[in-house]
């Protein structure tokens, strides 16, 4: 028992080192924009990277925070069928995106980690996921709000599924969502959240 708890705390530390790799601020530097975190919004997502940037450092970034959620929940899926272990792993990774210790533990919103965590868990997971907010961000023209009634109905698909391990962990998700999302949530229920493509 002791053994299997190291090894999940372990694989979770890892899991964070790696969420903790800002694909925003690298593809940045290496394409000579503005720091995001001091530039546009501040926040270092493919948003804000698209803001200053353009639509190819906005891909990067997407593809890079989704990569740091989806390959180690997908690797610890690979080698272990323990549940608690690859949620922790899924937990790492977003909080390393979060609160990168190689940034200052100044990070993203966590929405596509979100998604490469979820992806990770399991393929068709992801898919409902990414129904959800297509649908979500077709009715209601918020890309915040689509997000958030995505990660608020995850939870629910997993006690579907018989995986109270996942439920648990998609519940911590949506709650660490709602948390980056504040200011968001505020703005949409003052009415002044901006719909997709707006600024």
């Amino acid at each position: 028992m002791l053994a299997a708890l190291m090894a999940s705390l372990a694989a979770s530390v890892l899991a964070y080192f790696v969420g903790s790799i800002s694909a925003a601020i690298l593809v940045c530097r290496a394409l000579g924009l503005p720091d995001p975190r001091s530039d546009g919004s501040g926040n270092p997502g493919a948003t804000n990277v698209l803001r200053i940037g353009g639509k190819k450092p906005a891909a990067l970034t997407l593809v890079g925070d989704l990569a740091k959620g989806l390959i180690p929940v997908a690797i610890a899926n690979a080698l272990s069928q323990d549940t608690t272990l690859i949620a922790l792993v899924g937990l790492g990774a977003l909080l390393g995106h979060l609160y990168p210790i190689f940034f200052d533990f100044k990070g993203g919103k966590g929405v596509a980690t979100a998604f490469g965590i979820t992806f990770g868990l399991n393929p068709i997971a992801g898919v409902v996921a990414a129904v959800c907010w297509g649908a979500s961000a077709f009715l209601f023209k918020r890309s915040s709000l689509a997000a958030l009634i995505t990660f608020s109905v995850l939870p629910v698909y997993w006690l579907w599924q018989q995986a109270p391990t996942y439920a648990v962990l998609s519940v911590l998700i949506a709650g660490l969502l709602y948390y980056t999302h504040r200011g968001n949530v505020q703005r949409l229920l003052d009415g002044t959240e901006p719909k997709i493509g707006k600024r």
